[in-house]
């Protein structure tokens, strides 16, 4: 990090904290202190009697001091939410005036920044979340992740975007970060290059992303990331909000014209810019991945580990255990807990997923059993482990409240006891920005609302059959809209469909495809 960089945003501290005394006093109006406060990574919660603030974690990676700094900061100033995102950060929320004030200047002291987490600036940069662990993968992408995390940080004050911008780069084609569908996206391959593709993104007129450049070398990724910068600014929508997300030139420039567009302005870049990403840069990873490998060599003759929160790592001897709370809404003590377990455990980090939980990498396995018993809240089925965004409960722009509809979807469908694999993990959103990429889930749901005779009633939209694999890309069918109290009949009733075939979803759906939409009409119809 570039220590000018972050006195200058130690200077911008003064007029956060002004706006937000501000806003408490009642001087500014919600949206005047949200157009203001998201470049600093806060936002006013729903009734604006509190704030979140959201903790800028490049690659989703956390180290146990920064893990230490946020314990003892939900300790001191007795905070009772934190939220594992879908962007791999971390949020805090019902934060006092006083709180989020002092806890903005302190997280940038211990190394985490929250400037430009939300409102129009480069947000976090996403990676897969085994990345350099993962057997299978093609390359570890982490430290390009974390070097491009950096560099974007470097034009928070330089350049006026049209809207966010978000990066991301993949491992495998699990595509976990939506790499070939967000506005910038560096995809490894098997040649140990990158494919990259621009200008995707969910929401409202969702589009995939077009592949802009093939066999990138990784040491030139950040002429990639000023070209997107560069492409965004110059052809940009500046004046109309609802179309200034880059997936919008798409339509403005066609696909073609994008991509001509960009690999000129690439080509131009390399031409005048010095941003060769050195080898040296990555001496303190060399020396970290040295390490990781000496500790699997002490532990490969430990007892095997085999539970389906575990994931075997490819260093053999090491294991990287999976946990995801309900809605990505751990007990606010898991974060001191975790810490005391892993404070004195080599190499062990952990690693945000883009689906709300976290994997505690570099595990023993007389360390993974240890780590083990803080999760047994996580029965680990893959219905337990779905995805919802924080909700209109707190959320100013929501409409459905996602994480509660969540928990009371897990409630009804817990007591039917369902074999793992019968209902799929879905993905709720409360609004169609799509936070919880519900546009490419198996089965999704966006909030909305249901006319009745008795007048509009909380709803939901559901979608089907998406896809985030790379190489299978979807959007989900729009099936219909059900009523809040409707929805936990309907995983109910597609969960005994299922059961009763003796089949996990996958295999349901594709034998009977037309199955889910049939049972959704059921329950969209109107109950007069």
């Amino acid at each position: 990090m570039v220590e000018n960089i972050l006195e200058e945003f130690r200077e911008d501290l003064q007029e956060f904290y002004d706006m937000t005394e501000k806003f408490y006093n009642k001087e500014i109006t919600v949206a005047e202190y949200k157009g203001f406060s998201g470049g600093f990574g806060s936002y006013a919660q729903r009734g604006g009697e509190r704030s979140m603030l959201r903790l800028r974690l490049p690659a989703g990676e956390v180290e146990k001091e920064k893990l230490r700094f946020i314990a003892e900061c939900i300790e001191k100033y007795q905070i009772d939410m934190a939220h594992f995102t879908t962007c791999q950060t971390i949020q805090l929320h019902n934060l006092t005036k006083d709180t989020v004030c002092t806890l903005i200047g302190e997280a940038m002291e211990h190394g985490i920044i929250t400037r430009g987490g939300g409102g129009d600036f480069p947000r976090n940069v996403m990676c897969s979340p085994l990345s350099g662990v993962e057997d299978g993968e093609y390359f570890d992408v982490t430290p390009y992740a974390k070097v491009a995390g950096d560099y974007l940080l470097g034009f928070i004050k330089k350049v006026k975007l049209p809207r966010k911008l978000k990066v991301c780069f993949s491992s495998n084609k699990k595509n976990e970060t939506h790499a070939t569908f967000r506005d910038l996206g560096f995809v490894a391959k098997e040649n140990g290059k990158f494919d990259v593709y621009a200008a995707g993104g969910l929401g409202i007129k969702p589009k995939f992303g077009v592949c802009v450049i093939e066999d990138l070398e990784p040491s030139k990724v950040l002429y990639v990331v000023k070209t997107m910068v560069d492409v965004f600014t110059a052809h940009g929508n500046y004046t109309k909000r609802a179309a200034s997300r880059s997936r919008f030139l798409q339509d403005t420039l066609g696909v073609e014209g994008l991509q001509k567009v960009f690999r000129e302005t690439f080509e131009k870049n390399i031409k005048i810019e010095n941003l060769d990403i050195q080898e040296e840069i990555f001496n303190t990873y060399i020396i970290e991945k040295k390490k990781i490998e000496d500790k699997a060599k002490k532990a490969v003759e430990e007892q095997k580990i085999e539970n389906t929160k575990v994931v075997e790592q490819k260093q053999k001897g090491l294991y990287a255990v999976h946990y995801h709370p309900i809605g990505g809404v751990p007990e606010i003590t898991f974060f001191r807990k975790l810490y005391e377990v892993i404070k004195d455990m080599e190499e062990v980090k952990l690693r945000l997923t883009p689906e709300q939980g976290i994997y505690v990498v570099n595990l023993s396995a007389k360390e993974t059993e240890k780590v083990l018993a803080l999760t047994e809240d996580d029965q680990g089925t893959e219905f337990e482990r779905s995805t919802a965004c924080i909700g209109a409960d707190i959320c100013q722009v929501g409409i459905g409240k996602s994480r509660i509809m969540l928990e009371q979807i897990l409630k009804r469908v817990k007591s039917e006891n369902f074999s793992n694999g019968v209902l799929p993990a879905i993905h709720i959103s409360g609004c169609p920005s799509s936070c919880s990429a519900h546009q490419t889930a198996a089965i999704g749901l966006r909030g909305g609302k249901k006319p009745s005779q008795e007048g509009p009633r909380d709803a939901f939209a559901i979608y089907e059959n998406g896809s985030q694999k790379q190489g299978e890309e979807a959007f989900g069918e729009e099936l219909g809209v059900l009523a809040v109290e409707d929805i936990p009949e309907f995983f109910v009733e597609i969960g005994r469909t299922i059961q009763k075939e003796g089949m996990t979803y996958i295999q349901f759906r594709r034998k009977y495809p037309e199955k889910i939409k049939e049972i959704a009409q059921l329950f969209c119809e109107d109950k007069q």
